[in-house]
């Protein structure tokens, strides 16, 4: 007969961002621990609230197999002299609870068997659960001490709760024991609720105000937020991040709606959604679905069903109020300057100790940028606007605004750009210079912008891989990696035909400090291409994943140019899946090898007239036809196609052609034709690394 098995923990309220990660690292122990002792259980269902962490595990067995203990002693050697045990044999015996005639041999060595009885489930669970809370103290940095005794968590724990099937499980945790009772919501319903059985659980909380399931609360809180969207003919705009965050806050959702005065909405709507949304955790509104005009509507999610909304909507609004006063206090203020009249107050904000302030750093970039867009650009505005725009893209960090909400850095200069007078090419690449951010999130819309996000990028990662302080495996503190990943994709996606290598030179020749030798520049190099294994690797394309064979097979030709990097890892994955892919894979391995072994022959000529066998004359033929091909045909993709056709008569080569001949003159011949092919199978990439 199995039992359902309920483990609930109830604190005061926790923060938003531990609620979900908690749930998970209990129900995911206390299944693993029932796992690992063999004690067969059904489906693991997770609950929590900002009130609670719970587990009901279903169909739980009452308790282990049968369990075989094996244990092995000492050598028989030393287990026995003159026929009689030793005192280390006998030992063994006793730490067996067992006569030493009791104890077999296996292996040479005394050994001791036997088949136990399982343990109860019941009994298992303290063990289970103080492994689990062990593996949730790793997840919380900061843990909470209270009262007079020793446990800490991330915030006190108030009771404990454990079934198994009708029987309370006395398991004991943070000074308590748990017993049947759990708690509903604080407010409307705060006595006690007695549980009879763990499946009671979830309903019983819902008949007490407590919306335990997450995944449901979470789809019910959408659900209320954009019906009172429509309600006032708008569009909730929902993220993820912040739904997320709202459903870990609250145990009983309502969702209400406040407005704040129009003259509010002159603001830059990121502001708007800043203060409402990141400060207050706050659904804005917008008229269209686009999102593309803010209304003065909000949406907030109470953690209680009031009987006076009125009275919810106007505290809401009363908070809301101060923080966009002040967001519009500072726009107006930041107004009454050009943005390039900020640029004198870069010289006071250090970017890096040693690299020097944020306006040297500005200077840099300048300089850079105009390398950048030196091959990609030929009129002189274009130009000019590179260069006002990297001069000017730093100036908004010292703006009331920025120094308010530090995340809206680039996207401020460019409203102030554009609001006094700047060109809109050089509002746009200022407002699109940090851009990616992150994985997923676009590169900037303009070339200008690419150019000055580029310079940007690349000087952070050349001035702090020269002060010696490159990421570790588990530290990046400057975001190197993302600055990494952001700068080829720019080169990528924005299609610029850029070589990393004297980028990275001059950006780190540039540098006030540190090591800007030629052996920095190979680490950072190699630092930066390696982001492409996890930009490309994995993805999918034309049905199937890139591997990381097609990957080293191009990092293997030290490519430079991301974009022809990427543009030659897309044409060596299509070719994987070609039949002739893996026998000219194979016979390129064989190739190499055999080149290897002979030493340097990549400056012998190849001599036709010294050919004995018709397959080396095949073979010849298809590699002039092939070399003859391949340069009018740019295409890597065609390029590769074309090498197919050397799987023939390299295989009817090397069944034909003894290629260490012991004329050493019609030996070096074909060593010279292997050169070619070689050559040929490196022309895209380095096909012997393809599985």
């Amino acid at each position: 007969m199995s039992l359902d098995l309920l483990l609930e923990i109830g604190t005061e309220d926790l923060p938003a961002r531990y609620v979900l990660p908690l749930a998970d690292a209990l129900s995911g122990g206390i299944a693993d621990g029932l796992d690992r002792r063999g004690v067969w259980h059904g489906s693991v269902a997770r609950f929590a609230t900002p009130r609670r962490l719970a587990v009901v595990i279903a169909s739980v067995a009452p308790e282990q197999p049968e369990q075989r203990i094996e244990r092995s002693g000492p050598a028989m050697a030393a287990a026995l002299k003159d026929g009689k045990p030793t005192p280390a044999a006998l030992g063994f015996a006793r730490s067996c609870g067992v006569p030493f005639e009791a104890l077999g041999e296996r292996d040479g060595k005394l050994h001791y068997s036997e088949t136990a009885p399982g343990a109860s489930t019941a009994s298992l669970l303290q063990a289970v659960l103080d492994e689990t809370l062990k593996q949730m103290d790793t997840l919380v940095p900061k843990r909470m001490r209270w009262g007079s005794g020793d446990a800490t968590f991330v915030r006190p724990v108030q009771w404990l709760t454990c079934l198994l099937g009708d029987d309370v499980v006395p398991v004991n945790a943070y000074g308590l024991t748990a017993d049947r009772l759990t708690r509903g919501h604080r407010f409307h319903a705060p006595a006690p609720i007695s549980l009879a059985r763990p499946g009671d659980y979830a309903a019983a909380l819902k008949a007490a105000f407590v919306n335990a399931d997450v995944d449901a609360r979470k789809a019910d809180i959408r659900r209320q937020i954009e019906a009172e969207a429509a309600r006032i003919g708008g569009h909730a705009r929902i993220t993820e991040d912040l739904l997320d965050e709202v459903t870990a806050l609250v145990e009983w959702p309502a969702a209400i709606t406040g407005h704040f005065e129009d003259r509010y909405l002159t603001l830059p709507p990121e502001v708007i959604v800043a203060t409402v949304e990141t400060n207050q955790r706050y659904f804005t509104v917008f008229a269209d679905a686009a999102q593309a005009t803010l209304t003065n509507a909000f949406i907030t999610v109470a953690n209680i069903a009031s009987r006076d909304v009125s009275q919810v909507i106007v505290g809401n609004e009363r908070v809301v109020r101060p923080r966009l006063s002040d967001a519009l206090f500072f726009y107006e203020q930041d107004l009454k300057q050009p943005l390039a009249d900020y640029a004198d107050g870069l010289a006071a904000v250090t970017f890096q100790k040693a690299l020097g302030s944020i306006a040297d750093k500005a200077h840099r970039v300048q300089v850079l940028a105009a390398e950048i867009a030196a091959p990609l650009m030929t009129e002189a505005r274009a130009l000019a606007e590179v260069a006002r725009a990297a001069q000017l893209c730093k100036c908004d960090l010292i703006t009331k605004m920025v120094f308010e909400f530090p995340e809206l850095q680039g996207l401020m200069g460019g409203y102030y750009a554009r609001a006094t007078g700047e060109a809109d090419a050089v509002a746009t690449a200022i407002r699109d210079h940090y851009l990616p951010t992150q994985q997923g999130t676009p590169i900037p819309a303009t070339v200008t912008g690419q150019v000055i996000a580029l310079a940007d990028k690349l000087d952070s990662l050349a001035g702090i891989f020269a002060i010696g302080q490159k990421p570790t495996a588990s530290k990046d503190p400057y975001a190197l990696r993302r600055a990494a990943l952001g700068a080829l994709r720019i080169c990528v996606e924005g299609n610029l035909a850029l070589d990393l290598r004297p980028l990275l030179q001059a950006a780190l020749s540039a540098q006030p400090a540190g090591d800007r030798g030629e052996a920095t520049l190979d680490a950072l190099l190699a630092f930066v291409l390696e982001r492409l294994r996890a930009y490309r690797v994995g993805t999918d394309l034309d049905g199937r994943a890139i591997s990381s064979e097609a990957f080293e097979a191009v990092r293997a030709l030290e490519v430079t140019v991301p974009l022809d990097f990427d543009r030659r890892l897309q044409a060596i994955h299509r070719f994987a899946a070609h039949p002739a892919a893996t026998d000219l894979a194979a016979a390129h391995k064989r190739i190499r090898n055999l080149l290897r072994q002979a030493g340097d022959t990549a400056d012998t000529e190849v001599d036709p007239s010294r050919f004995d066998n018709t397959a080396e004359h095949a073979l010849w033929t298809t590699i002039t036809a092939i070399e003859e091909r391949n340069p009018d045909t740019p295409d890597y993709a065609d390029q590769l196609v074309n090498l197919a056709s050397l799987r023939e008569p390299v295989d009817a080569f090397f069944e034909a052609v003894m290629v260490n001949a012991e004329d050493p003159v019609v030996r070096v011949n074909r060593l010279a034709l292997l050169a070619r092919i070689d050559r040929l199978c490196r022309s895209v990439a380095d096909i012997s690394l393809l599985p």
